[in-house]
């Protein structure tokens, strides 16, 4: 992470780094939440990887303070889908994989799922999820939105994925590794039979039983310990 950004008093998403403007939201939690004062430094982004720095002015405007920095895009995105589990885990997921970094996440509906949204309420749901991923991001210093996606059956995505790069986690599964981009997470009853056969890869996430939510992070921070090496190993070259 650029120095820049770790330094800044806040972390925000606007319309356009052009002409930066704080939503009303925004300005309240910079302005009567974090107390920021006066010339503090806030990072802006547009959430497509561009990203410029800005100073607070008196009322909660931002005054530009540095050029546009474009992040390099990452050598692969990373996605990781679950079967949506009870209460308020969906919501834990969904922040810590924006927190670490995943690009695209995914809710599922399996075959032993015991949780379906009912559908009038889908779009509250991902509503609530999509405000959860972006304070997650700007918490995190992201220069990229996170794509949340569903909920779709484990056999739709796999299908318009192509299958490509995509793998189920199963105890006993083999080390992930490259061209695995795709880790979906299954519900505590498991995969069926059916969904098995829908993949050719099976990835292992350790020697013990997880919760989906944990099954999640783990997928998550492996994913992303290997594209870094992958692309350190790029740069190296």
């Amino acid at each position: 992470m650029n120095p820049a950004l770790r330094r800044a008093a806040a972390h925000v998403f606007v319309q356009s780094l052009e002409d930066p403007y704080l939503e009303p939201d925004d300005q309240h939690h910079l302005v009567r939440v974090l107390r920021l004062r006066e010339q503090q430094i806030v990072s802006v982004t547009d959430g497509a990887g561009q990203w410029r720095l800005c100073r607070l002015a008196i009322r909660g405007e931002l005054i530009i303070d540095s050029e546009i920095v474009r992040e390099p895009t990452p050598s692969r995105l990373l996605t990781v889908g679950f079967a949506i589990p009870k209460a308020d885990r969906p919501e834990w997921i969904v922040q810590k994989l924006t927190e670490i970094g995943v690009d695209r996440i995914v809710m599922l509906y399996a075959g032993h799922s015991i949780v379906r949204w009912d559908e009038s309420k889908v779009d509250r749901q991902l509503e609530r999820l999509t405000k959860v991923a972006r304070e997650a991001a700007m918490q995190s210093r992201r220069t990229r939105h996170v794509e949340l996606v569903g909920p779709l059956d484990v056999s739709t995505f796999i299908e318009c994925e192509g299958g490509c790069g995509v793998a189920l986690a199963e105890p006993g599964g083999q080390e992930l590794a490259f061209p695995v981009s795709c880790v979906l997470i299954g519900p505590e009853g498991g995969w069926t039979d059916t969904e098995r056969a829908l993949s050719t890869t099976m990835v292992g996430l350790g020697d013990t039983v997880l919760r989906v939510e944990t099954a999640a992070l783990v997928a998550g921070v492996r994913l992303i310990d290997e594209r870094t090496h992958d692309e350190l190993g790029r740069t190296a070259e």
